[in-house]
């Protein structure tokens, strides 16, 4: 495979010599004041619509006949740049763009590239930069770009405050989430209210939930590309903020000015300190909780052609309960850690690779003691990953992407140990598991014309269970009948298989396109949950002999119109996915030491919908309306008698309004509405009184539905010297969420009362909500 890779780099190399009536502009775009590469500007002729978009590292090469030329280059919020060149030989030029807010502080309405929701072939892609992340409103004023997305059509909230995703129908284990290319599997901090990203670190947050590119694999849904800051290497810059329930700080800068950088962010929450106080007394005296983590990135340049990147995230969330009455105490830590090398080499002014190297490691654990017994119980899943992308530009009309990539994962589903005074047990723990995974992929983004254009892709991925593993045969009674043992690296199970990808855009004017997609995807790993959110008890498990890999099929269609010159842009997409191979515990299922898959029972599921948006790109006032129609089914012979059901988070109306308004230059509001169809639940029918105990009878799976969901968040922001050309600078952050206080159900439980067998018996149903309306202030600083 290496070998290849390296043949098709020869040939592109050597190819991109001939044709001498043809020369190569190429460089890198990046802001000028912090020297970040800005991903997805655009490079275009200044008398037509020709040209090309830099990468995720800012790289761009545009390939012309020799003549003169106008050359602009243009980016969401920077001032456009245009130079004159006359092409009678290749050569390198690297553009420095100037944000708006510095270079003219009256500027309201900013430059945009070119029309690029209407004119590229990608479906279902939406960009949002921190700064646009940090005017939504947010949950006790902390920043948070995975509920930002939540209010994009297609995309559905995992419930009241939470911040997984679940997308076009598809669940919380069906999106691919990155941080600088390291898998994130846990995103949430505090039980999934809050996500694992500081916004203070972050630069950008790129969904794909329509099309997904070649690049990207093992998931059916939605990819959320979340990328790091370099960090400026112009100037030292530190910034964070203070709020009521987290602080957070950060520092970046040169190491060497222009040439290399650093960056460090570190969050933490005092919710324990705060409560602390009141948990003296009573049955939680002893308990805290508490979560933190730590953002960290360099960079160094190695001469024009070579760039280095460093990047690492660190985070824990720990629940502790000590109760020094009853001798007894628990610890439950659990969070990710990763670990990016990234190294970007130019081969030619045409061909730009990126090589990475990833460690992924994501624990849970219970850590549980009473006098001198203690009990430990441990899960996780672990990454070693490898791949090398190329880049290749043959002509503004192509953009080529291929690569190779392999995954060695280590699946931890359960382990115990524990101990009794000097004595410790280890008993057999059959739940770990070994796999690897491959995939080879190829792509072209090619304008065929100035109508039509098409993305193409082929992706080929294997997944191999490997040893050391024990393969067991059981009786009726699940006792062991016989054993198959398979040493480190034999092969238990191989699964494989082609992935084709298709996108193409027609447009009908300058201002209006259709589009279409077909996509089919594998997913080797499954995440076996019990409840409906993504939670730190939740099992990440893989591809087994005796559990294949999930497959699906996504076409969708979609209208897209921009009005007044680009201040508009709507659209109109329609989706239809299926999904086989998903998993779900058996009826009955208790938690317990066995190996999750005898619990497992399996089936299908499909998807489908209307999804409209509208979003108002320029002005004082900015934001969007989305607003989704759709059903989510799901098919089982071993659950609800073999008959559809829908998923728990089928929200057949889904809507969102998000507003920012700039008041003054001291003050900015902005707002968001939200609205959707109750979540589906499985509730008691009856109550029976078998052998004087109060029995119940369950509806259908999924047959009852929670009542609607709405909310009003709202927001100020007030900077007092806004135009102070002083190096610190500060703002406030004045938050209302859940304005008019509405007591949105988290779930509905039945209360019991009376004597049954007097006829007395009485019972009634309860809603519990968690957040009724909280204001929340958070005094951010930079300097």
């Amino acid at each position: 495979m290496r070998f290849c890779l390296i043949s098709i780099a020869f040939v592109l190399i050597t190819f991109s010599g001939f044709a001498q009536s043809k020369y190569t502009l190429n460089g890198f775009i990046r802001d000028s004041l912090t020297g970040e590469s800005l991903s997805g500007a655009s490079v275009s002729l200044a008398s037509s619509n020709r040209g090309a978009a830099s990468n995720s590292y800012g790289f761009y090469s545009i390939t012309l006949e020799k003549n003169t030329y106008r050359i602009t280059a243009s980016y969401v919020g920077y001032r456009t740049q245009t130079i004159e060149v006359n092409l009678d030989s290749s050569f390198t030029f690297d553009f420095a763009l100037v944000p708006n807010s510095f270079a003219n502080n009256n500027v309201t309405i900013t430059a945009r590239r070119r029309d690029q929701n209407v004119s590229q072939a990608q479906m279902g892609r939406f960009d949002l930069s921190i700064e646009r992340i940090k005017q939504i409103p947010a949950l006790l004023g902390e920043v948070d770009p995975l509920k930002a997305l939540q209010f994009l059509p297609g995309v559905r909230n995992a419930g009241e405050g939470n911040a997984g995703i679940y997308v076009r129908g598809g669940g919380p284990d069906q999106n691919l989430i990155v941080l600088d290319d390291a898998v994130v599997y846990n995103t949430g901090h505090l039980f999934g209210f809050f996500s694992v990203f500081n916004g203070d670190a972050i630069k950008n947050v790129t969904l794909i939930k329509g099309g997904m590119p070649a690049q990207y694999g093992g998931r059916l849904s939605s990819v959320v590309d979340v990328t790091m800051k370099d960090g400026n290497n112009q100037d030292f810059q530190t910034e964070g903020g203070i709020g009521l329930l987290a602080s957070r700080f950060s520092v970046q800068g040169p190491i060497e000015k222009d040439k290399s950088s650093f960056l460090v962010a570190g969050r933490r929450t005092y919710v324990d300190g705060l409560v602390k106080p009141f948990l003296r007394n009573g049955n939680l005296a002893g308990s805290g909780y508490y979560f933190y983590d730590l953002n960290t990135k360099m960079n160094f340049k190695f001469g024009p052609k070579d760039r280095l990147f460093l990047s690492g995230y660190f985070g824990r969330d720990v629940f502790d309960f000590k109760n020094k009455e009853r001798a007894f105490g628990s610890s439950i830590p659990w969070g990710n850690t990763t670990g990016t090398v990234r190294w970007n080499h130019i081969f030619s002014r045409r061909l730009f690779s990126n090589t990475t190297l990833v460690y992924n490691d994501y624990k849970f654990k219970f850590d549980a003691f009473q006098n001198d017994f203690r009990f430990i119980l441990s899960s996780g899943i672990r990454d070693l990953n490898a791949k090398i992308d190329f880049d290749y530009f043959p002509s503004p009309e192509h953009k080529i992407k291929y690569g190779v990539q392999y995954t060695y994962h280590t699946f931890l589903p359960n382990q115990l140990s524990g101990s009794q005074g000097t004595t410790t047990f280890e008993p057999q723990n059959t739940g770990k598991k070994f796999a690897r995974e491959v995939a080879a992929y190829i792509q072209d983004d090619w304008e065929v014309n100035e109508k039509l254009k098409i993305n193409t892709g082929l992706r080929f991925s294997g997944f191999s269970q490997v040893g050391k593993y024990t393969r067991y045969t059981k009786d009726a009674n699940g006792n062991p009948t016989d054993s198959v043992l398979y040493g480190k690296g034999e092969t238990v199970k191989n699964y494989g298989g082609v992935e084709p990808r298709l996108t193409l855009r027609y447009k009908l004017s300058d201002a209006s396109s259709i589009k279409g997609a077909v996509t089919r995807n594998l997913q080797y790993i499954h995440l076996a949950t019990n409840s409906g959110t993504t939670l730190p008890t939740d099992l990440w498990v893989p591809s087994t002999y005796r559990t294949r890999p999930q497959l699906g099929w996504q076409y969708a269609v979609g209208y897209f119109k921009n009005l007044k010159d680009n201040t508009w842009e709507t659209s109109v997409e329609l989706y239809y996915k299926t999904m086989s191979n998903q998993i779900e515990y058996r009826e009955g299922y208790t938690p317990g030491l066995n190996d999750p898959e005898e619990d497992f029972v399996y089936g299908k599921g499909w998807s489908y919908g209307a999804e409209f948006f509208l979003n108002k790109t320029r002005g004082r006032l900015t934001g969007w309306v989305g607003y989704t129609l759709s059903w989510t089914w799901r098919k089982f012979n071993d659950l609800n008698f073999g008959n559809k059901f829908p998923t728990k988070y089928d929200r057949r109306h889904d809507m969102s309004i998000v507003a920012a308004y700039d008041l003054s230059k001291k003050w900015k509001l902005s707002g968001d509405f939200v609205f959707g169809t109750g979540n589906a639940t499985t509730y008691p029918e009856r109550f029976y009184i078998i052998g004087g105990v109060l029995t119940q009878e369950y509806s259908k799976i999924n047959e009852y539905r929670l009542p609607s969901y709405h909310r009003l968040d709202f927001t100020a922001t007030l900077t007092p010297k806004p135009n102070s050309t002083k190096r610190f600078k500060t703002n406030w952050v004045f938050s209302i969420y859940n304005v008019y206080s509405r007591l949105n159900p988290y779930f509905i439980y039945f209360s019991q009362e009376g004597d049954p067998l007097a006829g007395t018996q009485k019972v009634t149903a309860l809603k519990v909500s968690l957040f009724p309306i909280l204001p929340s202030v958070t005094w951010n600083f930079k300097f």
